[in-house]
């Protein structure tokens, strides 16, 4: 299955140039540098190295430049990958069968953590296996700290993390809506996780491969949240409101009610106690409600005549 890698580079030329050799070393895929606007050397380094680039003139959210790198490219399978994801060389080898497999729309990888982007900066744990939304459509990262050689076995999966996501074009097309495959609303938290809960809505799954390797230095996860700034806090908090009124039904809400419910008021409690600038986001997720809404719709459409496929919430790789 030929591949096309978009590795996106925001100023991150001081990760790309190591990034890019690992990306062009991938048998059987074109590598597309999505440079957003950025002032370094990304371009160049691009160039150098026989890349596709393609130069977006001013900066755009995540994942409005990833919708643009999946417009721009050909290829039945597309990788969304991160100027600070470091692939192993055998990834796509051992990550591509897998995708081939009956409605399987996304692989995800193994990705192990790295504080920099040198191999003596790898550390002995898991960076993440992949995400998962559970039944109180909370989303996780899931395997974040865990000894490197935990989750060792193949098997089903909620859906990768967009440091290293491996989707087929075909699921992507499908989930478009109004021309969008990634919800540039979302901007960047959680966009990834809203693609693939769509899927799964739509009939699409993914498997998980531990043999397919990359390396990533995260920049917002359990371990590194207090770092990051409020306005990405607080896109984040309020991305999962706009998921849940996009890909959810009044019915599934109703079922796990006695699980959101709880989770609601604690979330309430902690954004009052601890990080009360998240109370905006409550306000701009009413305010993008019209929009998801819409989006919801136009996602109804697309399943007359084929059904809503039931959501594995929770699913995550065997231990």
């Amino acid at each position: 299955m030929d591949t096309a890698i978009l590795l996106i580079s925001a100023d991150r030329a001081d990760c790309l140039e190591h990034s890019l050799p690992l990306a062009l070393a991938q048998e059987g895929a074109e590598v597309t540098v999505i440079d957003n606007a950025s002032s370094d050397a990304t371009g160049q380094l691009a160039r150098d190295a026989g890349a596709r680039h393609l130069r977006l003139p001013e900066r755009q959210s995540w994942a409005a430049a990833n919708n643009r790198g999946i417009e721009a490219t050909q290829g039945e399978a597309v990788l969304l990958l991160n100027a600070d994801c470091f692939l192993h060389p055998e990834f796509l080898a051992t990550a591509g069968p897998r995708l081939g497999g009956e409605r399987v729309g996304s692989l995800t990888p193994k990705l192990l953590r790295t504080a920099g982007p040198l191999p003596a900066q790898r550390l002995d744990a898991i960076d993440c296996i992949g995400m998962s939304v559970d039944r109180r459509r909370k989303n996780t990262l899931l395997g974040h700290g865990r000894p490197a050689l935990a989750y060792d076995e193949p098997g089903p999966a909620f859906g990768p993390d967009g440091a290293a996501a491996l989707t087929r074009r075909e699921m992507l097309e499908d989930c478009a809506i109004e021309g969008q495959v990634l919800d540039e609303a979302l901007e960047k938290w959680a966009s990834d996780v809203d693609l693939i809960w769509r899927g799964h809505v739509l009939g699409w799954r993914s498997e998980y491969e531990p043999r397919a390797l990359g390396w990533h230095i995260r920049s917002y996860g359990p371990s590194t949240r207090s770092t990051v700034p409020e306005r990405d806090r607080r896109v984040q908090f309020r991305n999962r409101y706009l998921m849940m009124a996009t890909n959810d039904t009044p019915a599934g809400l109703r079922r796990d009610l006695p699980r959101i419910l709880p989770y609601e008021v604690l979330a309430l409690g902690y954004v009052l106690l601890r990080e009360r600038h998240l109370l905006r986001g409550y306000g701009e997720a009413m305010r993008l409600l019209p929009r998801a809404r819409r989006r919801r719709r136009l996602l109804e459409e697309k399943l007359h005549g084929r059904g809503r496929s039931e959501v594995p919430f929770g699913l995550e790789p065997a231990p």
